[in-house]
């Protein structure tokens, strides 16, 4: 992944069953007289402690939010444990709001834990390994229509063309991940008929700010076509190991300058060997999905210039022929389109969830 500090370890990621939730428990003061005898915040002292709360009286629950993190409680009676959860994954054990009189009340025994809690996840952001951005780009647009099929179906005819298929597609992954990844960035370098030049839709991807923990990965998404109108099959593309870009920021080694084309050379490696992980994972899901409908025609390698000009791990994806009437009926169904977006979400979140869980060493 692009991020600030070029130079890692290589190895294998460990085996994690994905899914699995941590629980953490912490430690309580014993007794119910526990939950009284320290401070009682206030509703405005609890959210100076612990971020905004979104509070709903009805189900009498509240979630605080702290930058990317979410507490969320039910309230009990003084002095009453409970469980809340945080970020949906971690179970944390601990005295309860409770209301009285009115006012909505927060045992210190409730705010010091949560506060901790929130404390020890926000320094975990600051050095964990992250996917914190996924570039779209949904391929031509505007006054370029990329490429066109014009077909005939028992005496209809119908145009399918690329932009508008790579667009529809685009946007249903932009939903898809951004529903599951609200903690990251999902940007699409398009999000209508218009036509950002090749140089803006790498530029969009290259000017993301990342720390020197988090990463980003491009995805280009495009239709095929031929003058064989028996061609058919979806692909993904990834930029050839044997091509090197300028990847290393020069000035932050100028005292090292022997160093700069050796780590220029890793990062490469590095970025090559991503790639070709977030395409499988691509291929693997539109073969899932699609079965024997759409054939597949592989992993390849090519020098595009959208992936060859992102500095990042990036792949293109061809959905299919335009110029194929089989192909053509699919990528205009509302099925083929929902399925499309569905398989690269999931592509996607493995590499993600690869990532991630691997401490951002991906494996082999």
């Amino acid at each position: 992944m692009y991020r600030q500090r070029p130079v890692k370890r290589k190895g294998k990621a460990p085996s994690v069953c994905v899914g699995v939730f941590l629980l953490l428990v912490f430690a309580l003061p014993a007794g119910a007289q526990a939950a009284r005898s320290g401070k009682i915040y206030t509703l405005d002292e609890a959210q100076k402690e612990l971020g905004p709360l979104t509070w709903d009286p009805f189900f009498q629950s509240g979630v605080f939010v702290k930058g990317e993190h979410r507490l969320n409680f039910y309230t009990g009676a003084a002095g009453e444990q409970g469980m809340a959860l945080l970020d949906s994954r971690e179970l944390v054990t601990l005295y309860l709001p409770y209301l009285e009189n009115g006012r909505l009340l927060f045992p210190a025994s409730f705010v010091e834990p949560v506060r901790a809690a929130f404390s020890r996840i926000l320094e975990e952001d600051r050095t964990r390994f992250r996917i914190a951005a996924v570039i779209i780009d949904p391929g031509h647009g505007g006054k370029d229509s990329g490429a066109v099929g014009t077909h005939t179906v028992n005496g209809k005819t119908f145009r399918s063309v690329e932009k508008e298929i790579t667009l529809a597609v685009s946007k249903n992954l932009s939903t898809l991940l951004g529903a599951a990844f609200p903690d990251k960035r999902i940007l699409l370098t398009r999000t209508g008929d218009s036509y950002p030049t090749l140089e803006e839709r790498v530029g969009i991807a290259n000017a993301v700010p990342l720390r020197e923990n988090e990463a980003i990965i491009y995805v280009s998404i495009h239709a095929n076509a031929s003058l064989n109108k028996a061609a058919r099959g979806y692909e993904v593309w990834y930029l050839p190991a044997e091509t090197r870009r300028t990847l290393i920021d020069r000035e932050k080694y100028a005292d090292a300058e022997e160093v700069i084309p050796i780590l220029n050379d890793m990062l490469e490696e590095e970025f090559t060997s991503e790639s070709t992980r977030i395409g499988q994972f691509i291929l693997n899901r539109f073969r899932e999905a699609l079965g024997s409908r759409i054939p597949a025609r592989g992993l390849k390698a090519e020098n595009w210039y959208v992936i060859r000009n992102a500095r990042m791990p990036a792949v293109l994806v061809e959905l299919g022929f335009v110029t194929n009437l089989q192909d053509a009926q699919f990528m205009a169904s509302e099925e083929g389109l929902k399925s499309y977006a569905a398989s690269l979400y999931k592509g996607i979140t493995d590499f993600i969830e690869e990532f991630e869980k691997s401490g951002g060493y991906v494996a082999p």
